[in-house]
């Protein structure tokens, strides 16, 4: 028997930890942890942008802390619990999101048998887009869905089952949402460059935005605990939001649950852009990682408030300028995200393009996921503004605040298993929805090509008519 040695071992279970074995190039590098525990560019690759919690989950929880795990297992003989544990990981981030969309997925699951069941045909493919426009789908993407069905029956006889559609609408929903992979990673400072000083190298800033009531000051502390715990960054909250009463308050509180700081207002920083600008003096000052800066919850149609946000983004640019003439750092903020409850569903989206022309937005975070039956508007949302969903909150606990990854999230919001139940083949629902649909678009590619390959039927011979003799005719 082949014995490899522990550390090589870990390696091939988590390829993006290597950095830490001597001799050895990272595959991966993004940050390196000093003494201090704060994070730092890579000497290696300067990284710009990074999906925030795919990073911290498979960089720091699932490499640095499973392989510790898996280690000290090792060493007390135990490699088969360690492994099990490791192997775990991925199953609780999609209970996660499985049991913040259950109400979605229960109404969804339950309107879908009820649309193709006792009903066939162009019935059925009706009802069914009716369904999905329900649940707040988009027209756009109901549609596509429904054209796509009725291609796999096309020239066949079989009538398509419940699993058959939602293998469709999985297959469908996950290429939608996986269009804009490369731009859910959140952005972070480039770490400076020539002509930058030291206080403005490698500061992040983070402009967060939202109506009131969306769940904005909630997610800014759930973000600012995130990046403390699982990224050891040093990070400062700027409480902006000088409008509403209390909302400062709020944000400090979220800041002592956070275990961060936070700046606000005083007797001589009292309106927001002069908070904002001493918040950022302080961030630059005290060698702080990322600033997240609160802003007035506001509907969409405030112009006066609407005013001070571009206020505000100007003076972000102006403080952060590495230009020696001045001149404002247009990279600046890092994001600019846009917080909406999806309770709204598409109600929200008219509010979030008024503010995106007006603002200019980077990403969206989607909240309260596990108290609405319209989970299905994250897809619309996105799609239709052409923003990628980068957070989502799929319950009360400080550390619901989720990375948005597409399969978890459709299979949430179908009721798909887990992933902890397998099949006799050892094949999990998804999986088995995934094999269904590349079955059905291979038959339905094979009867296409069959039908371009039939001869052409031969025109019938014409008949040539008798034509009389009408020459005694005047």
């Amino acid at each position: 028997m082949v014995r490899l040695p522990i550390m090589h071992l870990a390696l091939m279970l988590f390829p993006g930890v290597n950095a830490s074995v001597p001799g050895c190039r990272p595959q991966h590098p993004a940050f390196v942890r000093p003494p201090s525990g704060n994070i730092h560019p890579s000497p290696f690759r300067p990284v710009t942008s990074l999906n925030l919690f795919d990073f911290f989950k498979k960089q720091t929880s699932e490499g640095v802390a499973q392989l510790s795990n898996l280690v000290d297992a090792a060493g007390k003989g135990e490699l088969g619990r360690g492994l099990a544990e490791a192997a775990t990981y991925t199953q609780r981030s999609n209970e996660a999101f499985a049991a913040g969309l259950a109400k979605s997925s229960e109404r969804l699951k339950n309107d879908i048998e009820n649309a193709i069941l006792g009903v066939g045909g162009e019935d059925a493919l009706e009802d069914l887009e009716d369904v999905l426009i329900q649940a707040d789908l988009g027209v756009k993407t109901a549609s596509e869905v429904v054209e796509e069905v009725r291609s796999l029956v096309r020239g066949s006889d079989r009538r398509l089952s419940s699993d058959d559609v939602r293998s469709v609408m999985r297959g469908r929903l996950v290429e939608v949402l996986n269009d804009r992979v490369d731009e859910r990673a959140l952005r972070f400072s480039p770490g400076g460059g020539e002509g930058v000083t030291e206080g403005l190298r490698g500061l992040t800033v983070w402009f967060v935005m939202g109506a009131n009531g969306m769940g904005k000051t909630t997610t800014i502390g759930k973000l600012a605990r995130r990046l403390r715990v699982e990224g050891g960054q040093k990070v400062l909250l700027a409480a902006c939001d000088t409008f509403r009463a209390g909302a400062v308050e709020q944000l400090e509180l979220w800041a002592e649950r956070a275990e961060v700081d936070c700046f606000g207002p005083n007797e001589k920083t009292n309106g927001p852009s002069a908070v904002l600008y001493g918040a950022l003096d302080k961030a630059i000052a005290g060698g702080y990682n990322t600033i997240i800066i609160d802003t007035s919850g506001r509907l969409s149609n405030n112009q006066a408030l609407n005013a001070e946000l571009s206020k505000m983004k100007r003076v972000i640019q102006k403080r952060m300028s590495a230009d020696s003439d001045g001149a404002p750092n247009v990279d600046v903020p890092h994001e600019t995200l846009l917080v909406l409850d999806a309770a709204q569903g598409r109600i929200a989206l008219d509010s979030a393009l008024q503010w995106d022309k007006d603002i200019g937005l980077t990403g969206l975070v989607l909240t309260k996921l596990d108290g609405s039956a319209r989970g299905g508007s994250v897809v619309a949302i996105s799609r239709e503004m052409g923003l990628p969903v980068k957070l989502v909150g799929v319950g009360e606990g400080i550390e619901d605040l989720r990375d948005f990854e597409p399969e978890s999230f459709v299979d949430g919001l179908l009721g798909i298993g887990d992933g902890s139940s397998k099949d006799s083949a050892g094949k999990t629902e998804a999986q088995r929805l995934t094999s269904r649909l590349a079955k059905l678009r291979k038959e339905r590619d094979e009867r296409s090509k069959e039908i371009k390959m039939a001869p052409e039927p031969a025109e019938p011979a014409r008949a040539t008519a008798a034509v009389p003799d009408r020459g005694g005719e005047r």
